[in-house]
């Protein structure tokens, strides 16, 4: 198979966001996004967009997004967990092996293709001050 047939552009890119609602409990559900152009799409709009797909999903056919939809207003922060065919973290929701936080996504006028996002990249969504303080003490329960 040729390389190009695995490769995709960047103005037609998949992008995997994991969005968090509990850290110790590990509570995440994937929402999987096509076709974006990250040459444009800012991390604002990203975050724009995921709240907008989870709040629009309905309770029947909308991917069970129910349980999210009391949380997704206090959604805040984006960071990059992988890339495609990169490194896995150990962690099953979020990157936490960047101990200064290099991975986050800090301004939300900056394209993602700034951030270093690509084709198939994989990216946690969650309340900053929930992840600072499981960060702080990083306990899961079960």
């Amino acid at each position: 198979m040729s390389s190009d047939l695995l490769t995709r552009p960047l103005t037609s890119a998949t992008l995997t966001i994991r969005v968090i609602k509990n850290f110790p409990y590990r509570t995440a559900k994937n929402l999987v996004l096509h076709n974006l152009d990250l040459t444009t799409l800012t991390s604002g709009d990203l975050k724009e967009r995921v709240r907008s797909e989870i709040l629009s999903s309905t309770s029947g056919g909308g991917g069970g997004w129910k349980a999210y939809k009391g949380v997704v207003g206090t959604l805040d922060t984006l960071k990059l967990y992988t890339k495609a065919h990169g490194t896995k973290t150990n962690n099953l929701i979020i990157n936490m092996e960047d101990e200064g936080d290099e991975l986050i996504f800090g301004d939300d006028g900056r394209a993602l293709e700034g951030y270093g996002c690509e084709h198939e990249t994989e990216i946690s969504f969650f309340k900053l001050e929930d992840y600072l303080e499981f960060k702080g003490n990083p306990e899961e329960k079960w």
